[in-house]
């Protein structure tokens, strides 16, 4: 773990706005009195961020990640605090942030959850819930962690929000509507002002927009916005302060305007698609954008379009 003097001036550099100390890969930041943040290796390893939360009597974790990400990422949880680990909160329902589900209730805890990551579970990860194979059984062909694990949907729901209160500490778990997916959640710890985004806000490259609404997901973040926080947790990247969401929302804003103005100008869904590098180069001179410009793009310039189409 970092020197308390560098956690510091990483924590003070986030509320004037600067992003020049930022968490690293592989490294735990003590955001707060018994609060703390990871970042998980996402290119070498295909981990997600992970959180968690000490409270008097047990440990709250933020995202349950893929299996080998929750065996790397207990031993330093372990290192903060020896209280037990009981809950498990999926901010939504995707390989690498909620596979290792398992892995947490062997240890006690139970996974937590909106009730649309359950409802996502049961219409990709068919193979569980006794359709044809799914999403899980083609990520257990490629990853020794999941083929070695199984499937564990979040058993404790919410609708809307539901809240971790001790007295000390308090976590509120938010939906606020459709974004990266439909089951979307937020960690909000309202004492502290820090929010834990899980994908429906990310700091860099690393959006997936295949089941999500790009419409939705911009008043989805807005309303997490309107939270104010001072440090925002994303699922890939490093954490920061408010100023990703800005950019996240900016970036999905401006996408949606520069495939509305092709459709606008009568470009059909193969044009648009034609279009993506004379997209990028427009996005690229927009300011806090252009960082989340990567290999996907191409694939989000098209659901882009299938969201203002309808087509």
């Amino acid at each position: 773990m970092q020197s308390k003097a560098h956690v510091a001036a990483a924590i003070a550099c986030i509320l004037s706005g600067s992003t020049s100390l930022l968490a690293e890969i592989g490294k735990v930041e003590n955001l707060a009195t018994n609060v703390f943040f990871h970042e998980g290796d996402l290119a070498r390893q295909g981990h997600c961020n992970n959180g968690w939360v000490v409270f008097a009597d047990f440990i709250l974790v933020i995202d349950g990640n893929f299996p080998s990400g929750a065996q790397h990422v207990i031993p330093k949880i372990r290192a903060t605090s020896e209280r037990p680990i009981r809950f498990v909160f999926d901010t939504h329902h995707h390989g690498d942030h909620a596979y290792g589900n398992h892995v947490w209730l062997e240890m006690g805890a139970t996974p937590v959850a909106h009730v649309g990551v359950l409802a996502e579970m049961k219409k990709f990860e068919t193979g569980f819930f006794g359709g044809p194979p799914g999403r899980w059984e083609d990520t257990a062909k490629n990853r020794k962690d999941v083929a070695a694990s199984r499937l564990q949907p979040p058993t404790l729901l919410f609708e809307r929000e539901m809240t971790f209160d001790d007295g000390g500490m308090r976590v509120d778990l938010r939906h606020f509507g459709v974004a990266h997916t439909r089951g979307d959640g937020f960690a909000w710890l309202p004492r502290e002002s820090i929010l834990f985004t899980g994908d429906a806000c990310v700091n860099g490259p690393y959006n997936f927009m295949g089941d999500g609404d790009s419409g939705a997901w911009v008043k989805t973040l807005e309303a997490a916005r309107a939270l104010q926080p001072k440090v925002v947790c994303p699922g890939h990247g490093a954490m920061g302060g408010p100023e990703i969401l800005d950019n996240q929302i900016n970036f999905i804003s401006n996408l949606r305007s520069e495939v509305q103005k092709l459709i606008d100008g009568g470009m059909k869904a193969a044009e648009v698609k034609a279009a993506a590098a004379m997209i990028k180069e427009a996005l690229r001179r927009k300011g806090g954008v252009g960082m989340y410009i990567g290999a996907s793009f191409d694939a989000q310039v098209e659901k882009v379009y299938t969201d203002l189409s309808g087509r």
